[in-house]
């Protein structure tokens, strides 16, 4: 009787072993998935790791999602299998309206595609310069949905090309009350910490969040020599 148990034992463990090598030898996606989250056709800033896109796929007994999440400078990637998925954008998850839209993707060895948004605000004409022991920004809001009303603009500086609120090394912001007419020339300063001047160089952005937002938007990351 023993003897029955343990050939029932060791089939049990054979059978085991063969199913989770037949499941390691799956082969992995190679096929790749890249894009930009834009506006007027231009890539927008954003926080990195702070927005994120799904992928779903029809047709299989597991149905769940795929997240992509959304590099700083507005472009994302994704490793899969070929086939055909939906490409949605999360309600709340960006400085931006929602849209419930799904963008089809057929993916086919590679694919890349833009996903549109219409964000609240965006910043326009930025530039950067040293003034002393300061980083003076020059720059323009311009409102494009109107739905919610401005809250802040603010200049990030940092010591590497992740820069943004929750990764600098000094901040300095207007909040709406001072910004008289949204639409001419702004400018915003903020002191060039101890840390960075040594180093001899900083990267530095500008952000602006819409009232009731979670996420700023952002300009590109502009490195500055000092």
């Amino acid at each position: 009787m023993k003897t029955i148990k343990y050939v029932y034992a060791l089939m049990t463990l054979v059978l085991f072993l063969a199913l989770g090598c037949e499941k390691d030898n799956f082969d992995a996606p190679t096929s790749m998935l890249t894009g930009r989250v834009v506006y007027d056709g231009q890539p927008l800033g954003l926080r990195s790791g702070g927005v994120q896109l799904e992928l779903w796929q029809h047709g299989y007994d597991l149905f769940s999602k795929i997240p992509v999440h959304v590099d700083q400078d507005g472009t994302f990637s994704a490793r899969l299998f070929d086939g055909d998925y939906k490409l949605v954008l999360l309600r709340g998850n960006g400085p931006w309206a929602d849209n419930t839209d799904s963008i089809d993707v057929h993916l086919r060895g590679t694919a890349s595609l833009d996903v549109p948004v219409d964000p609240y605000f965006v910043i326009t004409g930025e530039s950067f310069q040293r003034d002393g022991d300061q980083i003076r920004a020059t720059f323009t809001l311009r409102q494009v949905n109107p739905s919610r009303a401005l809250e802040r603009v603010a200049i990030y500086l940092g010591q590497t090309l992740i820069v943004d609120q929750n990764n600098n090394a000094a901040r300095a912001e207007i909040v709406s009350a001072d910004i008289a007419d949204i639409g001419q020339p702004l400018t915003l300063s903020v002191t060039i910490p101890a840390s960075l001047v040594s180093k001899g160089y900083l990267f530095a952005r500008l952000g602006v969040k819409a009232n009731g937002v979670a996420e700023y938007l952002y300009t590109q990351v502009q490195r500055i020599n000092l």
